[in-house]
């Protein structure tokens, strides 16, 4: 929040004038013209036109329209497939350069190998694209640190609030719900594992949202992967 999601306000129109000719530029500047299209009945919706000519006034039209798009939906914390694509895009352009590195907490690599040794799987769910997350832990301040994780979801399995999406993650990695042990610092989400018969622990970080009193005293609630006593995979 503090790091990923400014760097994408503060340089859509540098990314976009520099790689607009692009082929990939080009697939997401369609895909957030397609997902204006059909948010057009949504108060503050920002049309994309299309280009016409190859003026540079109207090039300039359209850039901007792009990006007031992009900041509209941000500013509404949308997760729709066109704006994540686009970040993603944004994203590995950054992290290559070296301009943004992925934050890890010291404790998380240390108990992931544990985990892992003791035959546990490991797997990343985020409403971020799988792509962003590859970029995350590829470029950590851990290294790259890809090897540790058996497989990445995002919501194109399905909205994380949602309880079928657990049920199709389950299915997919063939395994039954109640041997998922889920993370998160969402209630939200937190709640739809549970009804997906997932167990769930609530993760309490720096910077998270807080919790009310009731949802501290139904959680289980962790400050470091340290705390996790896990059984070991059979």
């Amino acid at each position: 929040q503090e790091t990923l999601f400014p760097y994408i306000k503060d340089n859509v129109k540098e990314y976009l004038r520099t790689h607009w000719e692009e082929e990939e530029c080009q697939r997401d500047v369609g895909l957030l013209r397609k997902q204006a299209q059909e948010d057009s009945n949504l108060d503050g919706a920002v049309p994309i036109p299309l280009e016409s000519g190859s003026g540079e006034e109207e090039l300039e039209r359209v850039i901007q329209a792009v990006v007031d798009n992009v900041h509209w939906q941000m500013s509404l914390d949308r997760k729709t497939t066109a704006l994540k694509q686009l970040q993603g895009h944004m994203w590995r352009a950054a992290y290559a350069t070296g301009h943004v590195k992925g934050e890890i907490f010291e404790d998380v690599v240390p108990a992931i190998r544990k985990w892992r040794e003791a035959g546990m799987k490991v797997y990343i769910y985020s409403s971020g694209s799988i792509e962003a997350q590859k970029l995350l832990f590829g470029y950590s301040t851990e290294g790259d640190i890809l090897e540790l994780f058996d497989g990445h979801f995002d919501t194109k399995i399905g909205p994380k609030v949602e309880s079928e999406s657990y049920r199709r993650i389950a299915a997919s990695i063939g395994c039954a719900t109640n041997n998922i042990l889920f993370l998160t610092d969402v209630p939200r989400e937190a709640n739809a594992a549970e009804e997906a018969d997932t167990h769930v622990a609530v993760v309490i970080r720096p910077g998270n949202a807080g919790l009310t009193d009731d949802e501290k005293s139904y959680y289980s609630l962790i400050s470091s992967f340290t705390e996790l006593f896990l059984p070991s995979s059979t």
